[in-house]
């Protein structure tokens, strides 16, 4: 017989108090289990675009406020001589007189191809003695072929605008006239030229360049002779040749380059044409001749424009490494850059950029070239690496080359650019192709790395802060916080900079109705708090903070109504879920309720009336089978909000009336909404109204029901109900009903030894039932006593109850919880059994 005064020890019911005055560690992680949760949602969903463009069909911007993705690019676009110094000096006109073409319009620059003669006309000869030098050895197939490259005066501004509607002086000795007169052959008039019409047609020579483009328009064109001295002079500004050509230099050039200029000007099958174009470029590469230090750079440069116009991808990459591993400046640059673009904006030529090698020259443009002065060029660059990036091989090259870091470095350069400096190309179109990059590029696990190397997040938050008004250039930025915030080290560097917080609650300040932006930045805020104390309270800091998401919140719950459909007869119709609407609200509940986990923020937020009206608001409109997360989503905070038991919470207000919805989560399909329902009847189950709720509703049967379950998390929660039930001696023979007191049996039996809070659990709740049964009685029925003997024996033995087979923290943990939380509840109730037995 035990005394009184032991038997007044173990009296009493166990049950979670309201609020404990100290708690363990244990009790922390418990409550984390049981109540407050941070919420995890997916990732925003960015479809592809169907079309490569330097700006998507969602951009903001007008097709007038932008640069175009679609233009007609030819030979004549690109200029025959790079820009040089104008030279003051006159050549005399040749007695050869050329008719003229006039030149087509077209948004750049145009230069046309020389005319085609007689290999053994004696005017050659009075051209250029070189020239004639290069037709006479034409025949042993070493050169090119017999073209006239006629001289000019090399400022010549008014010759050119005249030359369209005057005649060419007939006098073939005189100087050139201030005024000319050149009479215009209207047969000659014709579209760019093809290929094969490039060798039968006469063209205008290079002096009588287009002057649409007032861009370089004070370029002077190749002199016909490269044995004048004015030629000599020219070339060495043209091509930043300070020495003259070696003999050993020209002989590389006459034997190994002009042969495949030669078969370049003469060849019309494309596949041989690609082959010539790598033996060139494998030529120049081993004669060093690459770059601007090249003397016939002009020379070579103007055979690779006159292939432009010939459709072929493969062919148009070819010449587009070459054209930029020489290093053309200017309208030539942007051309090739568009080329490019051009290229690139085709996925199936893919393949052919990544064995091309083209990535490693627009890299290169990236790194060496001046942003101020080629900003259009720029623009087109990054837009054909966005797409290159695309690719995931082509993407992983781009990481091994380096391309992070020079990225990020451009991204300085234009964070730094006046919006007001007027040779700049709107920094606002060239960050939409860069954050496009970083986009692709933060998929791969060394990006990620080198980003937070290179500080690029404060950087991306002062693009965001400059470029706040522009919807593309955010909603980019916006799309890579929410990839980075996924992974802990980028999340917690981006919570590192506190002015993140009012640059988000900034941009859904300004942006509400920008579906695609708002979801980003509500996604981000949720990983941020999720994992995060400090964020939550930098968060509330922010002013306003809390009453940009109630708007919000009205906002989209309102949406959300309105966009119900209903069909003819009456019925709701449905849609494909989640909707635009519903998207922002399930990732807006997501950040409340991980909000809601400090405590600060929590017992403020329960005594919002705004924001618990509108989460009781989705439970009245909407149900699980309609939109499954919303419901899951909001059902959570509900249960993170009604763990504060503070005063003028309106949770606890409005308690019987969220009890009532719960109930339509019972009897849905779903198990994670009846477990979230469950949570919650865990909390109100502490007030005396709910737990009347439950016994007249007959909604403790179900929680009786749901320890068959045989789901752990479910058994969990439903034992937190009866625990809380069977406090009030009135209540404890419910557990009679439904084979209450053998399914708890079985749950200790199957769950204890992984679990031992549950374990607990079941023990505080079979010894509130033992409370009720007078001590001539026995506990438990015989089959029952002895399983519950055979276990708490059992489970009681450390040796035979620790299972040393889990990892060291796991198995710290699993053994804090079998003896500060099993252990002392075990052992009482086995000594009350053992007492009911002998006694």
């Amino acid at each position: 017989m035990q005394s009184s005064k032991s038997k007044k020890e173990y009296s009493g019911a166990f049950y979670k108090p309201p609020l404990a005055v100290q708690k363990t560690s244990a009790e922390i992680i418990n409550e984390a289990r049981n109540t407050l949760r941070t919420l995890r949602t997916r990732r925003p969903f960015t479809p592809r675009e169907q079309q490569r463009k330097l700006f998507g069909s969602a951009s903001s911007r007008t097709p007038e406020n932008r640069p175009p993705s679609t233009f007609s690019l030819h030979a004549f676009n690109f200029e025959s001589v790079e820009s040089r110094t104008v030279s003051c000096a006159r050549l005399n006109p040749l007695d050869h007189k050329p008719k003229l073409l006039p030149s087509a319009t077209s948004e750049e620059e145009h230069s046309v191809f020389p005319a085609k003669l007689p290999v053994d006309s004696e005017e050659v000869r009075k051209v250029s003695n070189a020239r004639a030098l290069l037709f006479k050895t034409a025949a042993c197939g070493n050169l090119l072929p017999d073209k006239v490259f006629l001289p000019v005066e090399s400022k010549r501004q008014n010759f050119e605008e005249q030359a369209a509607m005057s005649d060419i002086s007939k006098s073939s000795n005189a100087n050139f006239p201030e005024k000319l007169t050149v009479q215009m052959n209207f047969k000659d008039k014709c579209a760019p030229l093809t290929y094969k019409e490039h060798h039968s047609k006469i063209s205008p020579s290079s002096q009588f360049s287009n002057q649409s483009n007032p861009i370089n328009s004070q370029e002077s064109p190749l002199s016909s002779s490269d044995n004048t001295e004015g030629a000599k002079s020219s070339n060495k500004s043209e091509n930043n040749v300070d020495a003259d050509e070696t003999e050993e230099e020209e002989n590389y050039w006459n034997m190994k380059v002009l042969p495949i200029l030669h078969e370049l000007e003469t060849e019309d099958n494309v596949e041989n044409l690609c082959h010539a174009c790598t033996i060139l470029y494998q030529v120049l590469e081993e004669g060093n001749m690459l770059g601007k230090r090249f003397k016939r750079r002009s020379l070579c440069l103007k055979t690779l424009y006159k292939l432009v116009d010939i459709a072929s991808d493969s062919l148009s990459l070819k010449l587009a490494k070459i054209i930029l591993d020489l290093k053309v400046s200017g309208k030539n640059l942007l051309n090739v850059c568009k080329l490019v673009f051009k290229i690139s904006r085709n996925e199936k030529n893919d393949s052919l950029i990544q064995n091309d090698g083209i990535l490693d020259s627009l890299l290169e443009i990236l790194g060496t070239e001046d942003l101020g002065t080629n900003t259009e060029a720029f623009l087109y660059c990054m837009g054909a690496i966005k797409f290159i990036s695309g690719n995931a091989r082509l993407l992983n090259e781009m990481v091994n080359k380096g391309s992070v870091g020079m990225l990020v470095q451009l991204m300085k350069q234009i964070n730094d650019i006046d919006e007001n400096d007027a040779q700049f190309f709107s920094p606002g179109h060239l960050l939409v192709q860069l954050t496009a990059i970083l986009r692709n590029l933060v998929d791969l696990p060394e990006s990620r790395s080198k980003l937070l190397e290179y500080r690029a997040i404060p950087e991306l938050c002062l693009v965001l802060e400059k470029h706040i008004s522009d919807k593309d250039v955010c909603t980019n930025v916006a799309r890579i916080f929410s990839k980075l915030s996924s992974f802990n080290d980028c999340c917690t560097a981006l919570a590192d900079c506190s002015r993140c917080y009012v640059l988000f609650l900034a941009l859904l300040n300004k942006h509400t109705k920008k579906q695609d932006l708002v979801v980003r930045i509500i996604f981000i805020l949720g990983n941020l708090t999720a994992k995060n104390s400090r964020a939550r309270e930098q968060f509330l800091e922010v002013q306003g903070s809390i009453d940009i998401l109630v708007a919000l919140f009205q906002y989209n719950c309102e949406a959300d109504v309105n966009g119900k459909q209903w069909n003819d007869g009456g019925e709701f119709k449905k849609l494909k879920h989640p909707s635009e609407a519903e998207d922002v609200l399930i990732k807006l509940i997501r950040v409340i309720a991980n909000l809601s986990i400090h405590p600060c923020v929590g017992a403020s937020l329960a005594n919002n009336h705004q924001i618990v009206g509108l989460l009781i608001k989705v439970l009245e409109y909407k149900s699980v089978e309609e939109c499954e997360e919303l419901v899951i989503n909001t059902t959570a905070t509900i249960n993170n909000l009604s763990f504060y038991q503070v005063k003028d919470s309106v949770i606890q207000e409005r308690k019987l009336y969220i009890a009532e919805l719960l109930l339509k989560l019972f009897m849905s399909n779903n198990m994670d909404g009846i477990l979230e329902a469950i949570r919650v009847f865990g909390n109100l189950s502490q007030y005396h109204e709910i737990c009347d709720f439950i016994i007249q509703r007959k909604v403790y049967k179900f929680m009786i029901t749901l320890l068959d379950a045989k789901h752990q998390e479910v058994c969990f929660s439903a034992c937190g109900v009866l625990i809380n039930l069977t406090v009030d001696k009135n209540r404890r023979s419910i557990l009679n009903e439904e084979g209450g007191i053998k399914k708890l049996i079985d749950c200790l039996r199957d769950f204890g030894p992984t679990d031992w809070q549950l374990a607990c659990l079941i023990c505080k709740i079979l010894w509130n039932y033992s409370e009720n049964i007078t001590s001539a009685q026995p506990c438990f029925e015989d089959d029952d006593t002895n399983t519950l003997l055979v276990l708490l024996t059992s489970f009681l033995d450390d040796e035979l109850a620790l299972d040393y087979s889990f990892d060291s923290d796991l198995r710290e943990y699993h053994k804090l919880y079998w003896e500060t939380e099993f252990k002392p509840v075990a052992q009482k109730l086995l000594q009350k059994i053992q007492n009911r037995i002998f006694s």
